[in-house]
């Protein structure tokens, strides 16, 4: 039995309520697994042609409906309505990717000596569960959705209890033109994902918070389910004194407040070297200052945060670095209106010992913390249990290259953010990740090799 019947979804541009959501309870979960064991049967063996052509089917489908889920996005969790456009724009081209990866990811290999051949195919594992966030509540279920169902497996999705409008919105549309069962929704907080993963499942995959992760882990290990984790960050941004500190600042200003700082690998730790920090910090400041807060359907640049806990969690962590010598030069406080809104903040005179360095924040806080030299840097880069994206800043480009393979993450960029080409893994070390996402060997996590040998 559920506590929560219910989810009372809000808008964070003014803290009023969307619409009342009924949470799924057992017998509803239980039901969606059933239901979806009974589609694995049949969906398996659906040749992979087939299932591509529903899922080009499902890209054109988001297409129609591309503006009613940006707004959905928008009203559920507050982002700017520009970039709840681009997210759902970059849907469309990721799905469509995915098909062209899968063409590679599950074609049958042969392998071939002297009087011997083995076929490797590529099977799917299952009835997976996909928990996703509601940062980008369109882009990360999409990252799961999309190959867990090209590769043969069906699904029971729980959106995020923050945008489960968002998630009921891109269920319908992957619904629209997959066989009864292939997709399932349910509704609700953490302990309808409890339940859901400690049930008849035979795959997870999510992304989120560690703490959440290591709970999947462990109920993952009483049936050696297979799992696929994201789990954020606290990416290291790292200003070398040969860096153009005009190009760093408005990198580090971007990267620190874009979606309001709520976004996985945003920029949560800048380490500068002392010696062109003055020039850096002065920089920085005059592009926060610049930063127009509001509601996202408005010409600004960084709306709400998502809700209140969140909003409170980053308020508080701002407090404690004060309380502990840290620096605010602008911002850190909530702004006076309806919604869940906080000033753009810029914090210096950071060290180790404030939560703000070493904790996972994920608001719109710009952290600056001076180091002596490149080794303190790395160091400081490195000690922490993350790593998932990093930034390196220098005019010398093989510098900033030999300076990235020291650093302890999975995505680096030299002198930009940390989106690779086309076709490249989206990955995380260390405990941000467990299996990756978004290239032909990510959409071969969703399978499991199974050969074949025969004499000639």
């Amino acid at each position: 039995m559920m506590k929560k019947k219910f989810i009372l979804n809000l808008n964070p541009a003014t803290g009023e309520p969307i619409e009342k959501i009924k949470c799924s309870s057992t017998g509803e979960i239980a039901s969606a697994v059933k239901l979806a064991r009974k589609a694995y049967k049949a969906w398996k063996f659906v040749p992979l042609k087939n299932r591509i052509a529903a899922v080009k089917k499902i890209a054109s489908e988001f297409k129609k409906e591309k503006v009613r889920i940006s707004r959905l996005i928008t009203d559920e969790m507050g982002k700017v309505y520009k970039s709840s456009g681009a997210e759902c724009q970059a849907v469309i081209n990721e799905i469509m990717l995915n098909v062209n990866y899968s063409e590679i990811a599950f074609k049958t290999e042969v392998f071939k000596e002297k009087g011997l051949t083995t076929e490797v195919y590529r099977i799917p594992f299952g009835v997976t569960a996909v928990l996703t966030p509601w940062n980008f509540p369109a882009a990360i279920p999409q990252s799961l959705l999309t190959p867990a169902i090209l590769s043969g497996n069906t699904v029971v999705f729980k959106p995020s209890e923050n945008t489960p409008l968002t998630g009921k919105a891109i269920y319908n549309v992957y619904n629209k033109y997959l066989p009864k069962g292939v997709i399932n929704l349910i509704q609700g907080a953490e302990e309808v994902g409890e339940h859901l993963i400690n049930s008849d499942i035979d795959m997870v995959a999510f992304v989120g918070s560690q703490e959440v992760g290591k709970k999947i882990m462990a109920a993952a290990s009483r049936n050696l389910n297979r799992i696929i984790l994201e789990l954020g960050g606290k990416d290291p941004m790292i200003v070398l004194k040969d860096a153009n500190l005009e190009e760093a600042a408005t990198f580090a200003v971007i990267g620190s407040l874009s979606n309001s700082g709520q976004v996985c690998v945003s920029v949560e730790r800048i380490y500068v070297d002392d010696k062109i920090s003055n020039r850096f910090e002065k920089l920085v400041l005059e592009k926060v200052k610049k930063i127009k807060v509001g509601d996202g359907y408005k010409n600004v640049d960084m709306g709400p945060m998502v809700n209140t806990f969140q909003r409170d969690s980053v308020l508080e962590q701002i407090s404690e670095a004060v309380r502990k010598g840290a620096k605010l030069i602008y911002g850190g406080n909530k702004i006076d209106r309806k919604g869940y809104f906080m000033e753009p903040t810029m914090l210096t005179n950071l060290t180790d010992k404030h939560d703000i360095m070493v904790s996972e924040t994920f608001g719109p806080v710009v952290c600056i913390q001076r180091v002596r030299n490149e080794e303190e840097a790395i160091e400081k880069a490195n000690q922490t249990s993350f790593g998932l994206g990093a930034t390196v800043w220098t005019k010398r480009l093989k510098k900033g290259i030999d300076f990235a393979k020291k650093i302890e993450a999975g995505m680096i960029g030299v002198n930009k953010g940390i989106g690779g080409v086309s076709g490249t893994p989206w990955v995380g070390i260390k405990q941000s990740g467990y299996g990756y996402l978004g290239s032909v060997e990510g959409l071969r996590h969703f399978t499991v090799p199974k050969k074949i040998s025969y004499k000639n």
